[in-house]
């Protein structure tokens, strides 16, 4: 049976031709809830705009529920902290409409700049008054952008098209980069005496809300007008109001408000202000693309697979191309080496050496945490929810680097400190045969081996002597189980050796105990390294 993917509402048919080949899609109108709820009950992931509110309770509705996808960029209707308990990855659309609102910031300038919006409504009033809606130019004026995230920065280079000076405040941007885009840095204070327009492209923090109040607006430059297409409440609107009235400030152009919908405000009652609901995204293409970033991402999480954009994942954002297939082997690794250890770990630190380590390698530290719970939690285990099992259970997850590394190009080791003193390992490495990449075990517990590391493996540590791989193979022969791989490791002749077997199918606990007695094993283990 294929995963089923619940869309809640209205979905591009590109967005839905990415799912319908691998996935169960069904429908249902998310803002019935009694229809949510019941649909929930089958749902692996469930696509949502804004419409639909995705709770706890509608968490809790959905056993299967293992992605959350909200196309398009807010989060207000999506109970985030309920997700990531339960281990629910949350995703969105971060970069999906921010050409759009760049594109309605620049046209609500315009728009403030040349009356339009007042000159429009007076025409089709029947009143035909050129003189009284007089605007201003653009080129040669100061433009002030306050916030150059990626909204800002496409602002900014759209507006300076138009011959426009253009200074910035942005305390978390560099000079340097600032001087790359054209743009002066400024302090905000400098920036509201300056700029004849002032555009702001700020995320809404309890750091920013309000961060254009009465105070700022007492010192900003007359006559300049002010656009705010970001987040509602970043300029306080009363006092905005009181500034256009005392005309200090020309007008302004305003797309979001402190609190939405919003069909009354202090600023409706001015001719030279431009009020639209909440349009920045509302463009075909932004829709399109909201809807096309999540289906692929909804995918990705459903294959097992990491996703950028998840917004409930410990080390989130873009994967290296070459880090990527390092992800699966690291979970692997994970897995393995709780098999080898027989338990949880009291301290793991995941070792990465190679060139690899030029790369951000954060993530394989969330892949072999994902890991090293799967077999040990009733749960499912996730990127979302892995660090919160290793902290519940007192387990301290590190990593390090090192750019040196010996025989393999790169190379992922799991080490960690057992409760009982013991110390384990299991290292591997991933090469490519060019057509595809290949995983490998390459050392447990001191032992060096090469065997592949998928399927299911079964570890046996005894004292090395004839006839031991015999009595192993016929046992599970007579057992019906085949073995695909066998590889034997020990570092003296009559010394310790370790048995690594890959079976077609799993053992069960008594065939494994018999294995283990029928040669005398000190330890025996298993790990299932199939893929999810």
């Amino acid at each position: 049976m294929n995963p089923v993917v619940l869309i809640a509402e209205e979905l591009a048919p590109a967005a839905i031709e990415v799912l319908a080949h691998d996935f169960d899609v069904r429908h249902v109108d998310g803002t019935d809830r009694p229809a949510l709820l019941s649909a929930l009950a089958e749902a692996d992931a469930v696509i949502v705009r804004s419409a639909t509110q995705i709770d706890a309770e509608a968490i809790a509705a959905a056993p299967r529920l293992k992605v959350v996808a909200r196309a398009g960029v807010g989060l207000d209707n999506v109970e985030v902290p309920a997700a990531t308990a339960r281990g629910v990855m949350v995703v969105n659309a971060p970069t999906s409409n921010i050409v759009s609102a760049a594109e309605q910031a620049v046209a609500l300038l315009l728009a403030v700049a040349r009356n339009t919006a007042a000159a429009s409504a007076a025409l089709k009033a029947g009143e035909w008054k050129r003189s009284k809606y007089t605007g201003v130019e653009l080129q040669g004026k100061t433009v002030g952008v306050v916030g150059l995230g990626r909204i800002g920065v496409l602002f900014a280079q759209r507006i300076a098209a138009f011959g426009t000076r253009l200074i910035a405040y942005d305390p978390y941007i560099q000079p340097a980069r600032a001087a790359q885009l054209g743009v002066r840095l400024v302090g905000l204070e400098e920036l509201l005496r300056e700029a004849d327009f002032i555009s702001i492209h700020l995320p809404k923090t309890p750091e920013t809300v309000g961060l254009i109040g009465e105070k700022e607006l007492s010192i900003v430059k007359p006559g300049v007008r002010i656009v705010n297409a970001a987040r509602g409440g970043l300029v306080d609107e009363q006092a905005l109001a009181d500034a256009i009235a005392e005309g200090r400030v020309a007008g302004a152009g305003v797309d979001v408000y402190a609190k939405e919908p919003c069909t009354s405000s202090p600023l409706f009652a001015f001719d030279n202000v431009v009020a639209t609901p909440h349009l920045g995204a509302s463009t075909h293409e932004a829709q399109d693309k909201a809807g096309l970033a999540v289906a692929k991402s909804v995918k990705l999480a459903l294959q097992g697979e990491f996703v950028p954009d998840a917004v409930n994942v410990q080390a989130g954002g873009v994967v290296a191309e070459d880090v990527r297939p390092l992800l699966p082997l690291a979970e692997k690794l994970g897995r393995a080496f709780t098999a080898v250890a027989g338990g949880v770990a009291a301290s793991v630190t995941v070792e990465v050496r190679g060139e690899i380590v030029n790369h951000d390698v954060s993530v394989l530290k969330l892949a072999a945490t994902k890991g090293l719970f799967s077999s040990v939690v009733e749960e499912q285990v996730t990127y979302v929810n892995a660090p919160h099992l290793a902290a519940e259970r007192g387990v301290e997850v590190t990593l390090t680097t090192q750019a040196e590394t010996v025989d393999h190009a790169n190379l992922v080791t799991v080490r960690g400190a057992l409760p009982d003193g013991r110390t384990v390992s299991v290292s591997g490495t991933v090469t490519s045969t060019g057509t595809r990449d290949v995983i490998k075990l390459t050392e447990v517990d001191g032992f060096d081996v090469e065997i592949g590391a998928e399927g299911i493996l079964v570890f046996l540590r005894y004292v090395d002597r004839p006839g031991v791989v015999g009595t192993v193979g016929t046992l599970l022969g007579e057992a019906g189980v085949n073995i695909a791989a066998m590889q034997v490791a020990r570092r003296e002749a009559g010394g310790e050796t370790l048995m690594t077997l890959t079976v077609d199918q799993a053992l069960g606990a008594d065939l494994l105990s018999s294995a283990a007695d029928s040669i005398g094993a000190v330890a025996a283990s298993a790990a299932d390294l199939r893929d999810e």
